[in-house]
């Protein structure tokens, strides 16, 4: 059985405020690899209205995947695959409104487990955004002892150049990328 980590495919880093390049390509492309040899989890961003991330509080970034908002929502197409989100398997992530939070590692679920806790030795890390949430929660993995891979084309991303500088990063920090 292969531990899959799915990152934040929410419809606001789709199609909504923070929509990433190749965000639905990369869903649609997730959705095909899955198979039932794999043990699938999301991690989902799930902000407060007054995240320290968001523009009005100083942040980089425009409000989004605000808790209770469709925009916070994992893409609807998971929920029609035998891996579907649930109580057990979506680990939220980004709740405080002081913290930032790119990083799934110490993500929680609705039964008070973090992801780290549950993961095997290998796991494989797809979803949006390849340059912070994916990025983070690669290395948090890897500098926790686990083998982790990526695979290129089940990626959203902010900036390609960004993109692929990341990979060629995450290369050279022992990630393998597919």
């Amino acid at each position: 059985m292969k531990d899959v980590v799915i990152i934040d495919c929410q419809n606001d880093f789709i199609d909504g405020s923070m929509a990433v390049e190749n965000g639905r390509e990369a869903v649609n492309k997730i959705i095909e690899f899955l198979d039932d040899d794999m043990k699938v989890y999301y991690t989902s961003d799930f902000h407060p209205s007054d995240h320290i991330s968001f523009n009005p509080q100083g942040g980089p970034w425009p409000a989004h995947c605000v808790e209770g908002t469709l925009g916070a929502e994992i893409d609807d197409a998971f929920y029609n695959t035998s891996h579907g989100p649930n109580d057990e398997n979506v680990y939220f992530k980004g709740r405080s409104p002081k913290h930032e939070e790119y990083s799934g590692f110490k993500a929680r679920n609705s039964k008070d487990k973090t992801l780290n806790e549950i993961l095997s030795d290998e796991v494989i890390v797809v979803g949006i955004a390849s340059e912070f949430c994916v990025r983070e929660t690669a290395l948090d993995l890897k500098n926790s002892g686990r083998n982790v891979i990526i695979y290129k084309e089940l990626l959203g991303y902010v900036d390609r150049e960004n993109h692929e500088a990341n990979i060629e990063d995450l290369k050279e920090k022992g990630i393998e990328i597919r």
